[in-house]
């Protein structure tokens, strides 16, 4: 662990306030002036022909940086005093801003009410179009380099990717293909087409919908499916992802996010403007807390060991818990009712004909069948609480809404156990009814499993 330094420049080092990939950030104090600042500091000692070849790239950002320093000053935006850009090192010395980066605020649970959320964003829209008639876009628009202190406060920071659009160069040393962060990306930006204002308008509808649902709007098992889903696919809709957004956001959101630029906001000021409708909308500034118990009694089932957080928290908003007595019929055989349940306490059981086939617990399914046979949509069992029963009751049509991977793993995890369950079923049968099996004359040559090669048969 390095040692904290006693001064860079003239500045005074204090604590340190954060570490990257590339730079650190300590908390400095000027011996002229009696407010502290932070001060990013670069190291650029080569150890070899890659160091030398990202410190050059490093140089680029540090002199975007200083060059948007001489154009900025905003309220909501970081303000930079000082650029010292040397052969070993260099560092940047900025306003110190005691607040927390909207990183903290965008997983379900630890959500802002939508009035608070509309407010930093509406500031953000301001602050971009601002910058953009000073002739800067900043290409990196996502929670970490927007920060909120406790009075919402906010100061958008990291300007060192910054373009300056007025120069029509490509030359222009403030220019680096690929910046940006992939998720927050917009199609022209992916792409590597000009940019203006409206990517950043874009990046923030996507910062606007992952701190309204606690999720990105476009997400992926890989980089390649990321991309293409941001230039091709639509973002669901936030207000079925949270039921206390509404549906007036969606078309927010919607427009901010268009892939076609003609018709996404065409600059800062239109997109806070919608946001201010929107706002006078929102009645309820007390919005309820997530339930975390229930969140804790969802992850410890069994059935939910492959789901992320965040998709149980999905689970938590759309599914209805429910309390019966015991005695109660939960599922009829024949019916069409393609929902089912979840135990979260309490035993069942499971019965065909009137012959019981089987009791389940504590994070078991019940009455999946309906839902998996997409043909009939038929229940094969009746299912009757045998105990005081608390459950999770699925809707189709709720789970239909939820994001792709909260789905894809219902119906692993469903398939799987309708199959397991098969398979004892069949093992129960065989012992108590199944007489002895054909056996093959050539064990050579057997098929699925068997060890030997499949021949082949002529006509």
């Amino acid at each position: 662990m390095s040692s904290l330094p006693e001064k860079i420049g003239k500045y005074r080092i204090i604590r340190e306030l954060g570490k990257g990939a590339t730079a650190t950030v300590y908390l400095a104090e000027n011996p002229f002036y009696p407010e502290p600042v932070a001060l990013k500091h670069i190291s650029f000692k080569e150890k070899g022909k890659d160091e030398a070849k990202w410190n050059r790239r490093l140089l680029k950002l540090l002199r975007a940086e200083e060059g948007v320093a001489r154009k900025l000053d905003h309220p909501h935006i970081i303000k930079i005093f000082e650029a010292v850009i040397e052969k070993e090192e260099a560092y940047i010395v900025m306003e110190f801003f005691n607040g927390k980066s909207l990183e903290e605020y965008c997983s379900y649970e630890r959500m802002l009410p939508l009035h608070r959320t509309v407010s930093i964003v509406f500031k953000c829209c301001m602050a971009l179009d601002y910058a953009y008639r000073q002739g800067i876009v900043h290409r990196d628009i996502k929670p970490a380099n927007i920060l909120m202190d406790e009075n919402d406060n906010v100061k958008i920071t990291d300007f060192g990717l910054a373009m300056n659009v007025n120069k029509k160069s490509d030359q222009d040393s403030t220019f680096i293909m690929g910046v940006g962060s992939p998720a927050y990306m917009s199609p022209e930006q992916i792409k590597s087409y000009p940019l203006n204002q409206k990517t950043d308008l874009y990046s923030l509808g996507v910062v606007l919908f992952h701190l309204l649902t606690g999720r990105l709007p476009f997400r992926a098992k890989n980089p390649a499916q990321l991309v293409y889903k941001i230039i091709n696919a639509d973002p669901p809709l936030a207000s079925q992802l949270n039921p206390d957004v509404p549906e007036s956001m969606d078309m927010v959101i919607r427009k901010a996010l268009e892939k076609d630029l003609y018709s996404r906001y065409k600059n800062g000021a239109e997109f806070a403007k919608d946001l201010t409708a929107v706002r006078y909308k929102i009645y309820d500034e007390n919005q309820r807390t997530p339930d975390n118990s229930r969140f804790s009694a969802v992850r410890k089932l069994s059935f939910f060991t492959e789901f992320d957080d965040i998709e149980i928290w999905e689970v938590v908003r759309f599914a209805v818990w429910r309390k019966v007595e015991p005695l109660t019929q939960l599922v009829r055989e024949g019916s069409n009712d393609q929902r089912f349940g979840i135990l979260l306490e309490g035993e069942v059981e499971v019965s065909v004909g009137g012959r019981v086939v089987t009791k389940l617990g504590v994070g078991e399914s019940f009455g999946e069948t309906a839902y998996l046979d997409e043909i009939d949509h038929l229940q094969h069992a009746t299912v009757v609480s045998l105990t005081p029963v608390t459950y999770l009751d699925i809707s189709p049509a709720a789970l239909s809404l939820t994001s792709e991977e909260c789905l894809e793993h219902f119906r692993q995890r469903l398939v799987s156990t309708v199959s397991r369950r098969l398979a004892k079923s069949e093992t129960a049968l065989s012992a108590a009814t199944g007489t002895p099996a054909t056996r093959p004359t050539d064990t050579t040559s057997l098929g699925f499993g068997g060890g030997g090669d499949l021949q082949l048969v002529d006509n």
